[in-house]
């Protein structure tokens, strides 16, 4: 409870324009800067060494103590130098299915000089490091676990150093419109889409079937005895198996009345498992949810939109 009330006060003192427009340049305004644990330590180390050194009058005390002092300094300035002017821009979020790991892209450019040990964290998640070379952008891509389907919204980045020495933390917030669809989690339980032809074409697609026969194809240890072509292996042709396949419309509607599953999360997994099959089979397929339809077509465009409009789907009121 005390973490999370921390949390949002850091929030509302280090708060920025939301979303940001990129790219993001990390100027001096934006950065913060504080000991570590260790700084603090070594601070109260310092202490005691020139209160020893007060007591005891010994010069050589005096010496070590400030030059402590001193490299301290020095090594705040470049942890504050390694951060900043800093340039970032958001990357590339590829959708998901629930269950797997959404990635979050984000590209960091230095203008000059080489950084080092640069770390970008979501809030709660662990940080993604890189090493910053000018001229060569590095890209980063943050891990987020999925469990349901829907839009992921990435958040507030925290983007920190504590380069050289790790007595400073030096930090900046950056918040990018960032998001990853996680599409419905396919479920294999759900077999085959329909076979019935619902679209106006007549033209058939062979897929998986046991009606006609299809083609003899090499024999795989498992296959039942009866699939066997016993007439081809007397012929000395060796073993082959018999490939049956059942006829399909070259236009497939995947409907929501069709889908099986009594609530609405089981029923877009089944309609997300027939969209994979329909298009590894190179049928051309269409998707009618309750108020929304979209036309049968096929390929990678039409299959990511088909698999976006159930990960976004919401069951009218």
């Amino acid at each position: 409870m005390l973490a999370d009330l921390r949390q949002s006060i850091s929030d509302w003192i280090f708060r920025a324009n939301v979303p940001e427009t990129p790219p993001v340049t990390l100027v001096q305004r934006r950065i913060f800067i504080l000991p570590t644990r260790q700084g603090y330590v070594f601070a109260f180390t310092l202490v005691l060494l020139l209160l020893a050194s007060i007591n005891y009058t010994l010069s050589l005390g005096f010496v070590l103590t400030f030059l402590l002092a001193s490299m301290a300094g020095v090594a705040m300035l470049h942890t504050w130098r390694n951060l900043a002017h800093l340039r970032l821009r958001p990357g590339r979020c590829d959708p998901v299915f629930a269950g797997e790991t959404a990635h979050f892209g984000v590209t960091l450019e230095t203008p000059s000089l080489t950084r080092f040990s640069i770390a970008v964290r979501r809030r709660g998640e662990e940080p993604v490091y890189a090493d910053i070379v000018v001229g060569e952008p590095a890209g980063l891509a943050l891990p987020c676990a999925t469990t349901r389907r829907g839009r992921l919204r990435c958040g507030r980045l925290e983007v920190f150093t504590r380069y050289p020495v790790g007595l400073f933390h030096a930090w900046s917030y950056v918040e990018f419109d960032l998001a990853v669809v996680v599409y419905p989690r396919p479920d294999p339980l759900a077999g085959n889409p329909p076979s019935l032809a619902h679209g106006d074409s007549e033209e058939g697609i062979p897929i998986p079937g046991d009606e006609e026969f299809n083609m003899l194809r090499a024999y795989r240890p498992g296959d039942a005895p009866k699939l066997i072509a016993w007439k081809a292996l007397a012929r000395g042709r060796g073993m082959l198996t018999k490939e049956f396949s059942a006829s399909a419309s070259s236009e497939l509607w995947l409907d929501w009345q069709d889908a099986p599953g009594a609530s609405v999360e089981a029923r877009l997994s089944a309609l997300a498992h027939w969209v994979l099959q329909a298009e590894e089979y190179g049928q051309g397929y269409g998707l009618r949810l309750p108020g929304h339809s979209i036309a049968p077509d096929r390929g990678d465009v039409h299959r990511a939109r088909c698999l976006e409009a159930l990960a976004l789907f919401e069951e009218p009121q």
